[in-house]
């Protein structure tokens, strides 16, 4: 069992789930007080010692189902053929045997009696027989579960068994076709353990937990999220912008104390026979830095902008100053788009409707830009702003800017560039990211939630002290 746990927290580690050596000997603890055959304690308990964020349970769930899943082997009626019970059509092996009409018809009888173990054993039964699994195919879960249940034609159980009731209506019926659901979960649950179980038997729990695994929310990438994704990501901007503010108060306060002042330490140790006992320091100068945000919002970029700007403002505490700007192919300053008590998503959507990013035909034009900022917003820029340009550096052919964007860097503290795209990817087709690198302090690929949270919190930081050039 400690191997099998050792391996498990091995693979959360490998999805990003951050556990400690500690936490692993407390799930070791734990598992010795919990029953195994209680997979539901198990998991529960483990989650208990190893999940410190509810948003990583998803990819635990899944690693925690390739590594605990009952094996094949170690069950007598996994293998399709119950051992007792109702007789099922089929049995003879072949998936030409099969008579799924019987087949359906014994499942539909007992979910509508709520015979579990009937269910489990036809579940058992239909991945045997209709699955299409053999020993060394690659692993492919979704894929055999959809085969099952397209076949078995699931998503017309719930009418065929509420026609058992034609004289329910109103409540009643409501509260039938909702518990009818459930029990068509549950089947549904029973054939993916099934599949899960068999997939776990042939290819090792490893192999399986490596191409099952789930994402964290932070790591996923902002250009090719889901809606349902987004949706979580923005439940999670303003608890992290709270956790990000309070580290970077805790930095800031053990910057303080500042460097040796040798000077100082010397001439404090006259007075003690020349021993260092009281060193010196000096006070660096604290101060919180200046943002001037410089967003392309096309299609292409413009969810990553989207969180940039909203993660930035969550934090604008910890500036003294933020100066937002959006643009396409012409730029309009959208700052006043976020006062305070405004909710952020109005913005956005008061951004696309109102702001002047649009100057010719909607495409990005980095040069046209950089020129129209300058004309009229230069006096943004002081020794104290931190410019941070985000977008993918892809002109359409068009100029780039160059020299208008030196002038910028130049009036600027210092000047970021956030790209949402694969490094790969940069300075091919029309991008023409190598001709902005040497004008930048900075530039990242930042294309999830904890690469600008990263970012974020490096530029608070560094910006307090004095200005990093960092090229990469």
């Amino acid at each position: 069992m400690i191997g099998v746990l050792t391996l498990f927290v091995g693979e959360l580690r490998q999805v990003g789930i951050p556990v400690s050596m500690v936490e692993s000997i407390d799930a070791a603890r734990a598992v010795e007080h919990v029953p195994l055959e209680d997979r539901q304690a198990l998991r529960h308990s483990l989650a208990a010692c190893l999940v410190k964020n509810s948003h990583h349970l998803d990819a635990f769930d899944a690693a925690f189902d390739a590594f605990f899943s009952v094996r094949v082997g170690d069950d007598s009626q996994a293998d399709g053929k119950p051992a007792a019970g109702p007789q099922l059509p089929g049995s003879g092996g072949g998936e030409g045997e099969v008579d799924i009409a019987k087949l359906v018809d014994g499942l539909l009888g007992a979910l509508a009696a709520g015979e579990w173990g009937s269910v489990r054993l036809i579940a058992r039964q239909s991945v045997g027989l209709l699955a299409g699994m053999a020993p060394g195919r690659p692993v492919g879960g979704r894929y055999y579960r959809y085969r099952v249940l397209s076949r078995l034609g699931v998503e017309g159980f719930l009418d065929r068994l509420m026609e058992q009731h034609p004289e329910a209506s109103g409540l009643d019926r409501r509260l039938l076709e909702d518990e009818y659901r459930q029990r068509i979960t549950r089947f549904e649950d029973a054939v993916g353990d099934e599949i899960q179980r068999r997939l776990v038997d042939d290819r090792g729990p490893e192999a399986v937990a490596r191409t099952t695994r789930h994402k964290l929310l932070e790591d996923i990438d902002l250009a090719h999220a889901g809606r349902a994704e987004i949706d979580r990501m923005e439940r999670v901007i303003q608890p992290l912008a709270r956790k990000l503010a309070s580290r970077l108060a805790q930095r800031r306060r053990h910057l303080r104390r500042g460097r040796l002042d040798v000077r100082s330490t010397v001439r404090r140790s006259l007075s003690t026979g020349g021993s260092f006992a009281e060193p010196r320091f000096r006070t660096p100068k604290i101060s919180k830095p200046e943002i001037v945000l410089l967003c392309d919002i096309s299609g292409s970029v413009a969810a990553f902008a989207h969180f940039t700007m909203q993660l930035t403002y969550a934090m604008s505490s910890q500036f003294s100053k933020v100066r937002a700007f959006a643009f396409i192919d012409g730029v309009d300053e959208v700052t006043g788009f976020f006062a305070p008590g405004v909710d952020f998503h109005e913005s956005i959507v008061r951004i696309s409707r109102e702001a002047n990013v649009v100057h010719f035909d909607g495409h990005s034009d980095y040069g046209n830009v950089f020129e129209r900022f300058w004309e009229r917003y230069s006096e943004s820029l002081t020794p104290r702003s931190n410019l941070i340009i985000t977008g993918d550096a892809r002109t359409n052919y068009r100029p780039a800017g160059v020299e208008v964007l030196d002038k910028m860097a130049d009036r600027a503290r210092a000047t970021y560039w956030l790209n949402p795209e694969p490094t790969r990817f940069w300075n091919t087709g029309d991008s023409v990211m190598h001709e902005y690198l040497d004008l930048c302090d900075g530039v990242f690929e930042v294309r999830t939630l904890r690469q600008l949270e990263h970012f974020i919190e490096e530029l608070s930081i560094a910006s307090t002290v004095h200005s990093t050039r960092v090229k990469i």
